[in-house]
């Protein structure tokens, strides 16, 4: 269990004033559990995540990882951020095993696990190909293959498709829907998109803007039943799907610290 418990975050601006971007926050994601965060910019999501990740101490509350606390960035989480953040001068198969290679692991073991994360997400003849040769969502293929190099425990990922047209991301979604079922990875995934977050949760969590709280939370099964069937557009059709976006859409706009993050 990954388990957050009353994580609260502030910070201090220059001209000395203290903000509270996170405000109680508690979440458990669960073995093989798929949980998405949903808000408007400056709710807290990132913020969240970069706790979870390690790379931002909370001023209250605790995180921790199969009953360790975290306490810094460490392999049992890997993540992917917005942008692909690949190394332009090294090839697709060296930077997937670049982590790898920081953590000493032999030349040729390294290089046998990139080219099978490679193989699952569907870049395996790109092994040799340099990044300015993929498109945009095949660079965000090699960072999830990244990720996943070191075998971590959970798997964070920043809104990683929402630069992405329209297509690319739907194929993208599906394709971490692939990867989640093959792998059984705990999966903590932010968005601004209801469908999205809809489509891949197991459970969607909804947050309010600064400072951020959860202030609703729906346990679903679309994704494990796109698993089974790999049919999205009977999923994404469905009157409850719809019914749901609409109550989500509801909860969100009815906020007035939505507006003014919107405006």
């Amino acid at each position: 269990m990954l388990k957050v418990d009353h994580a609260s975050v502030y910070f201090r601006t220059r001209d000395g004033q203290t903000v509270q971007a996170l405000d109680r926050v508690s979440l458990d994601i669960p073995d093989s559990g798929f949980v998405v965060a949903l808000g408007a910019s400056g709710c807290g999501k990132s913020t969240l995540l970069n706790a979870i990740a390690g790379f931002l101490p909370l001023s209250a509350g605790t995180i921790t990882l199969d009953g360790r606390a975290v306490r810094g960035p460490g392999a049992d989480r890997g993540v992917v951020f917005q942008k692909d953040t690949l190394l332009p001068w090294k090839t697709v198969v060296d930077n997937v095993a670049l982590g790898l290679q920081f953590a000493g692991t032999p030349k040729v073991v390294r290089r046998a696990r990139a080219e099978e994360l490679l193989c699952l997400v569907g870049l395996k003849d790109f092994a040799r190909a340099f990044p300015y040769e993929l498109s945009g969502g095949m660079r965000q293929r090699v960072g999830i293959a990244r990720a996943l190099a070191a075998e971590p425990d959970v798997l964070l990922m920043d809104e990683p498709f929402g630069a992405l047209d329209s297509l690319t991301r739907e194929q993208m979604q599906e394709l971490l829907v692939s990867i989640w079922k093959e792998t059984g990875k705990r999966i903590f995934f932010i968005t601004h998109s209801i469908e999205e977050a809809l489509f891949l949760g197991t459970q969607v969590v909804v947050m309010s803007p600064r400072p951020g709280r959860i202030v609703a939370r729906f346990d679903l099964d679309f994704v494990r039943e796109f698993a089974r069937t790999s049919n999205a557009r009977s999923i994404k059709t469905a009157p409850e799907f719809g019914s749901l976006r609409e109550e989500i859409r509801t909860i969100l706009h009815g906020s007035d610290g939505f507006r003014d993050a919107a405006e």
